[in-house]
């Protein structure tokens, strides 16, 4: 018996060494074994750390499953290893790959959507990201009734899908998309309501449209606040707010806007044409951002009917047609002059 005890104790301490050894180099040797350039590996809520470790050998993130869950149960990190979907596309070591896990480094698309973008324009630059179908969110976009505690009566989602910037799965379906968007125009307004109310005689939907063509037609705060007191001083007086925007929408819907407004495009039949028809139009031509929001809860007090551009992202004020016609006069040639150099 003592003669084949010293063998055998040498052996298991071989096995042993060799074993370690392999297990130092699992641990210390970045792997990727992904079928493709990149492998998406998704870990569901209240899935086991011994099944968390298929997952990913199976995504290629994982040469070995064994080394990972030795670490993983060594340090204390089963429970905090965390759901959803991860990316892998370059060799890593075991540690790095849980890690990724304990912070939650999901993989999300980010996306931002500037202020002023109609509906459908979001709509493509959604889809454009890979999220979301085009056709099934412009079906959507006619969910007013999502809204109907908050706006009722709107029979679209234009106006009401907030700019921002948001971070989608690859799974998001389209509805969530909206209802996403959606959720955060509920938020933004519900703050900003708390703040300033809604000026009376007003409804949200209003001031939504309001908001639209402020955010179409200023760029600073200060001024979209003055261009809102030039709108709600021409509503009042019954003046047609005669801002291009709308009638650019218009043509958008109509699908025959070439990117210039021409002057027979001022007698354009429509309901959103503010050069026909007094008062707003039947609904919001864009998005608008936080900031215009605001201008058309809480416009400058001012005698101001009349803006025209300087051509410089600011605007002339005036208070009567003379003062206005003479600013028009004055910018609209020093364009025309700066045009022809």
């Amino acid at each position: 018996m003592r003669r084949w005890a010293l063998p055998v104790l040498s052996g298991l301490i071989l096995a042993a060494a060799g074993g370690l050894l392999r297990l130092r180099h699992e641990l210390n040797t970045p792997f990727y074994g992904g079928a493709g350039a990149e492998s998406f590996v998704m870990i569901d809520h209240g899935s086991g750390t011994n099944a968390i470790a298929d997952a990913l050998v199976a995504g290629g993130a994982l040469h070995h499953k064994y080394p990972f869950l030795l670490l993983v149960r060594w340090q204390g990190l089963e429970r905090r290893l965390q759901a959803g979907e991860y990316r892998f596309s370059s060799p890593a070591r075991p540690a790095e790959v849980a890690q990724r896990l304990v912070r939650g480094d999901a993989y999300f698309r980010e996306i931002t959507i500037p202020e002023g973008l109609t509906s459908g324009e979001t709509i493509d630059l959604l889809a454009e990201a890979g999220l979301g179908s085009a056709n099934e969110m412009k079906t959507l976009l006619e969910r007013g009734d999502w809204l109907e505690d908050l706006a009722p009566g709107i029979s679209t989602l234009e106006g009401y899908l907030f700019p921002d910037t948001y971070k989608f799965s690859r799974h998001t379906t389209s509805e969530q998309i909206l209802k996403t968007m959606v959720a955060q125009f509920r938020t933004r307004i519900s703050r900003l309501l708390a703040v300033s109310p809604l000026p009376a005689g007003r409804t949200l939907p209003q001031v939504v449209i309001l908001a639209s063509m402020i955010e179409k037609e200023a760029r600073t705060f200060q001024e979209r606040r003055l261009v809102s007191s030039v709108m709600y001083n021409r509503v009042r007086l019954r003046i047609p707010l005669a801002c291009d925007p709308t009638i650019i929408y218009a043509l958008k819907l109509a699908g025959t806007y070439d990117g210039n407004l021409h002057k027979s495009d001022l007698s354009l039949p429509s309901p959103y044409n503010t050069y026909l028809h007094a008062g707003l139009p039947p609904g919001p031509i864009a998005n608008p951002g936080i900031d215009s929001l605001r201008a058309a809860l809480d416009p400058v007090v001012s005698d101001y009917l009349y803006y025209v551009s300087k051509n410089d992202g600011t605007h002339v004020f005036s208070k009567d047609l003379r003062s206005h016609i003479l600013a028009v006069a004055r910018y609209q040639k020093r364009a025309l002059r700066t045009a022809a150099r």
